[in-house]
């Protein structure tokens, strides 16, 4: 039986008699095919990506295993509509901290139509798009059993000044998430080592430096971990993965410097939090009309 994905922190959500995404119990994720063209786009590229002897095993990694289109009965009632079959990303994980982060200071494709551009441009000025090359979508933070867990409005998310990111890159590996002075006590095991999110986004950046196969425009970083996990000392399954690939496009043997430079700059800020500690507890104003405490 398929149902609504509690974990999905961004993007077009089911419920209420809209159309989202679905999952199911055996571990796969629905997702609809968007319009315009975005729908069969991305299954455009999950079929070359998946096929595409060039791309290097380690690098598959960061992607969502692709299972084909199947014909699915929506989540808005509108009867069988043909959906993407994905891995879903926090199947198995036990209330798991999430962080959807859309990658690139410019979300718009060359060859869009003007008013889109104009549409895209304006947002990506509103947000940190612009300053750092990247901004938050959504995200939620689980704390311990009786704080449960803390999933902020989206649109003051994504509103967020360069200086409330980085709060919250800081708040996503903090046992005091609610605190107005994070204390980052999670993210020498989230962040850091040699299999942390930092090693992650470093291979990631490697093949980004390389590859001239594709050019990512919107998508994202989605950055995954079990809070409980990290509580008790054990290893907490971070993760990345790339997803949304409805404005992925050829890269004509040109490096995508717009992705490359979003994940850059968040490697930077991540690296600034493993190597200063000391000033996870400074507190940043709030902005934008967003109480982040």
């Amino acid at each position: 039986m398929l149902k609504i994905p509690k974990d999905q922190v961004a993007g077009h959500c089911a419920g209420d008699g809209k159309l989202g995404p679905l999952i199911d119990d055996s571990g796969l994720f629905y997702k609809p095919l968007q319009a315009d063209g975005r729908g069969s786009n991305e299954v455009t590229f999950y079929a070359s990506f998946s096929s595409n002897t060039k791309i290097p095993d380690h690098i598959r990694k960061f992607f969502p295993n692709f299972h084909g289109t199947q014909l699915v009965e929506a989540s808005d009632g509108s009867g069988l509509k043909p959906h993407l079959v994905l891995q879903d990303l926090n199947f198995g994980r036990i209330n798991p901290s999430v962080m959807d982060i859309k990658i690139g200071s410019r979300t718009w494709v060359p060859q869009a139509p003007e008013d889109y551009i104009q549409k895209c441009l304006e947002k990506d000025r509103e947000t940190s798009s612009l300053s750092l090359g990247f901004r938050l979508s959504g995200l939620q933070i689980y704390g311990s059993g009786q704080s449960g867990v803390w999933k902020p409005d989206r649109k003051s998310v994504q509103s967020l000044s360069a200086g409330k990111v980085n709060l919250l890159l800081k708040k996503f590996v903090s046992s005091n998430s609610w605190d107005s002075k994070p204390d980052c006590s999670f993210a020498l095991i989230i962040y850091g080592g040699s299999s942390g999110i930092l090693s992650q986004l470093l291979e990631l950046k490697a093949w980004f430096e390389d590859q001239t196969m594709y050019h990512f425009y919107s998508s994202s970083i989605l950055m995954m971990f079990e809070n409980e996990l990290a509580r008790d000392g054990k290893n907490p399954r971070a993760e990345i993965k790339i997803i949304d690939f409805a404005h992925v496009f050829d890269g004509e043997g040109v490096i995508d410097h717009n992705f490359l430079g979003g994940v850059c700059s968040l490697i930077k800020i991540i690296s600034e939090i493993l190597t200063t500690p000391e000033e996870c507890t400074s507190i940043v104003p709030t902005e934008n009309g967003c109480d982040l405490n």
